[in-house]
This record gives C-alpha cells, sequence and structure tokens, in this order.
C-alpha cells in the first residue's frame, strides 16, 4: 500500500467512523428522551430521519470505499453492489431533503406575525410526517434507475468505459440517457439547495432584525454571548458546510455520468465529499442548530 492509498484510506476511515458514532448517538439520545417521556416536537421528528439518513449514507458508501482504500477482502456481489449504490443514491437524497425542510420549517416558524408565512404556523406541524415520506418515495423513484448501471467486479471483466470503485463498477449509460438523468438527479439537488439557502437567509434577516429590536436588553453581553447571535453563527455554519458539501459532490457526479468512465482519484473525491456533510451534520445540530428559535425569540419579546 502506498502513501495515497494509506491517505485516502484514513480520510475515509476518520469520516466513516467520527459519522456513524456522531449519528448512533444522536439517536440514542433521541430514544432516551422517548424513554423519559419527553414531548417529541416536529424538528425532533426531521432530525431523526435525517440522522437515520445520514447513517445509511455512511453505511452504504463509507464502510466499502474504506476497505477499498485499505486493500481489504471487499468484493461484492452483483445484487449487493446494486443495493448499496441504490440505497446510498436515496440516503443521500433524503438527507439533502430533510435538511431543506428543517430551514423551511423554522423560518415559517420564526415568521413575523404580519408575514405572509404566519398563517401557516399553527398547521406546518401537520406536514411534517407527509413530507418526509414524500421525500422517501420520491427519492426511491427517481433513482430507480441507478442499479441498472452498477454491477460486480468480476475476473477478466473489460473495464473501459467504466467507473471503477474498487468494490463495485459503474457502466457509463449513452451520452443522450446521461445527460437527461443527471439533469434529474442534478435538479432536484440543486432545487433543495436553493429553498434551503433561502429559507436559513430568511432565518439570518429576522434574527438580526430582532437582536436590533432588543439590544437594549443585552447591551452589556459580547456579540457572540447573545443568543441571537449564536443561532446566526449556527445557521450560517450548517448552510456553508451543506451547500459547500452537497454541490461539490453534484458537479463531480454530473461530471462522472458524463464521462466514459471515471479515475480513481475522481472516485475517491467524490466519495470524499459526499461524506463530509453526513458525518460532521450531528455535531453541527448538536451545537445548536436544532434549537427552538420560536422559544427563542418569544422569550426574548417577553422581556422588552
Amino acid at each position: 500500500m502506498d502513501s495515497r492509498d494509506l491517505a485516502v484510506g484514513l480520510v475515509f476511515l476518520f469520516q466513516t467512523a467520527v459519522g456513524i458514532l456522531g449519528n448512533s448517538t444522536f439517536l440514542y439520545c433521541a430514544v432516551l428522551g422517548d424513554l423519559a417521556g419527553n414531548r417529541v416536537k416536529p424538528t425532533d421528528l426531521i432530525l431523526r430521519n435525517l440522522a437515520w439518513a445520514n447513517f445509511m449514507a455512511l453505511l452504504c458508501k463509507g464502510v466499502p470505499q474504506t476497505m477499498v482504500a485499505f486493500s481489504l477482502d471487499h468484493s461484492l456481489d452483483d445484487t449487493a453492489c446494486k443495493l448499496v449504490f441504490y440505497f446510498h443514491r436515496v440516503a443521500r437524497g433524503v438527507s439533502l431533503g430533510s435538511t431543506c425542510l428543517l430551514s423551511i420549517f423554522q423560518a415559517i416558524t420564526i415568521s413575523p406575525s404580519n408575514s405572509m408565512w404566519a398563517q401557516l404556523r399553527v398547521r406546518a406541524s401537520k406536514f411534517i410526517w407527509p413530507s418526509l415520506c414524500l421525500c422517501w418515495v420520491l427519492h426511491m423513484l427517481v433513482n430507480a434507475l441507478i442499479p441498472i448501471n452498477v454491477m460486480d467486479i468480476r475476473g477478466g471483466r473489460n473495464l473501459t468505459g467504466m467507473s471503477d470503485f474498487g468494490y463495485c463498477t459503474v457502466r457509463s449509460p449513452r451520452r443522450q440517457f446521461a445527460t437527461l438523468y443527471s439533469a434529474l438527479l442534478a435538479s432536484t439537488d440543486v432545487l433543495c439547495l436553493g429553498l434551503m439557502m433561502w429559507a436559513s437567509g430568511s432565518m439570518v434577516f429576522v434574527l438580526s432584525r430582532h437582536k436590533k429590536r432588543v439590544q437594549h436588553i443585552h447591551r452589556s453581553l459580547p456579540s457572540r454571548s447573545v443568543p441571537e447571535s449564536r443561532a446566526t453563527h449556527s445557521i450560517l455554519t450548517l448552510v456553508s458546510s451543506f451547500v459547500l458539501s452537497y454541490s461539490t459532490s453534484t458537479i463531480l457526479t454530473t461530471y462522472m455520468a458524463l464521462l466514459d468512465g471515471a479515475t480513481r482519484w475522481l472516485v475517491h473525491t467524490n466519495v470524499a465529499m459526499a461524506a463530509c456533510f453526513p458525518a460532521f451534520c450531528p455535531f453541527l445540530l448538536l451545537n445548536a442548530v436544532a434549537i427552538d428559535l420560536h422559544h427563542l425569540l418569544g422569550k426574548r419579546t417577553s422581556q422588552c
């Protein structure tokens, strides 16, 4: 094993271990809360769905890719290859959609009482479960064609025009079909990214306005200790990491789909970027991104 493969293996191992540990801890805390009789908030449902999707995405791609990097026994049969790639794409899409839904729900929750979104505040929680179910069904249907071009690695197989992932291969489809299907997959990613950026921008704007209105209450506090500032920083951190990870992954995935076979280094880069957000997402959320912003604003307003 050369130094490059060792470095790639360590990166995949770190991402996979940290991501699985973080998401498992997040789900474990959720189960403990249920056993303790804590009331489940609408955002909790989204966060648990997000944690499950991240866990599945890391398990399907992180584990076999790590084994490949360390030259371990990583052979998968044809059925396993198709299932691994299919459920990874589904989990990736659900993770993206759940994060987008979380931002939209929070933006509606903290919207001013005189805005057009205020009337949706009461009914928004009723659409959480249907939206999550629709997200799973939609991505299961959109990615239904993924297994067609995924095959196992057999001795003597000609890898010309294929992307070799080390444990499975992906055949490059016809150029016209690849272009249309890549555009379809990329459009869902771009839509979620755009909606999340819009919702997060709205939240930052509302929090900034609210901070100015109650500035006399915490004028003596450092800027970083103000709740509105902490919430704003958390939102911007989540959005920045989300957009960077998934936009880069979307570009690389689209580029690989249009190539007649991708190099191993390009495959490794794409997998690493796709795993960044699922791996570190639970730590960002535990760092108060999933705080009850509506409660924060209500508490501050009552002190005015």
